[in-house]
């Protein structure tokens, strides 16, 4: 059941949009630099896992296994904060925003030390950090937003920005947030490959810092008048 929003709505969707493009990097950083892999989305996970069944293909298999492995453990956590901190859900949404954020900015002071690197086995234990990272961002957004702003999987965006438009039989309700949460989640990873070129641990740190923003949002901004309900579709 989807929670009630803490903050106003125009803040909410600001802080989700800035996730979305976090997660066009940190999808970027598995993609392209720790084996064809996502942390983010499990749908080319699972696909992923599935075509390996041919032979001489090139496609990774214990990766997709280890992110959605890890992806499912960040999920779980995610549901029991949540579900401790019900009734609470400006420290529970800004708490679970916190502790991405934390776990990302340690991540990525091991990559630039050195201790971890992209190298076979040390990009499994990326792999996993990011992927319970994204388990983690998954199970608190789906509580509170709807689905076109769930940060990580586009195709119900992209199928109501469609259907929902005067061509598809539909309202054509104005479908600014749809679109933008397109458009961020490409700047995410288009910024992603690029930056990529020069630091794979400044990536992370830049994802670090989107997610504790998104955090500072929810702690801090200004209350919805009444606790708004789930921002509308639309």
């Amino acid at each position: 059941m989807a929670e009630r929003l803490p903050v106003t709505r125009r803040w909410a969707v600001g802080a989700l949009l800035t996730m979305t493009f976090a997660t066009g990097l940190v999808d970027a950083v598995s993609y392209l630099r720790l084996g064809r892999v996502f942390v983010a989305n499990m749908t080319g996970n699972v696909a992923f896992l599935g075509f390996s069944v041919a032979q001489d293909n090139g496609l990774p298999v214990l990766a997709p296994i280890v992110a959605m492995g890890s992806f499912v453990v960040g999920s779980l956590l995610g549901g029991q904060f949540g579900r401790l901190m019900a009734g609470e859900p400006r420290r529970w949404i800004a708490g679970a925003f916190a502790c991405q954020a934390l776990m990302l900015a340690v991540t990525a002071v091991l990559i630039g030390a050195g201790v971890l690197s992209t190298a076979k086995h040390h990009a499994f234990v990326l792999i996993a950090l990011l992927g319970l990272c994204c388990g983690l961002q998954n199970a608190t957004v789906r509580r509170m937003a709807p689905r076109d702003l769930t940060t990580t999987v586009l195709t119900q965006t992209v199928t109501g920005l469609a259907a929902d438009s005067v061509l598809g039989a539909g309202t054509g309700a104005k479908p600014h947030r749809r679109v933008g949460s397109v458009l961020t989640m490409l700047a995410g990873a288009a910024v992603g490959a690029l930056f990529l070129e020069v630091t794979v641990a400044g990536v992370v740190a830049l994802v670090a810092f989107l997610v504790a923003g998104a955090a500072g949002v929810f702690a801090l901004a200004p209350a919805a008048a009444d606790v708004s309900p789930p921002v509308s579709e639309g």
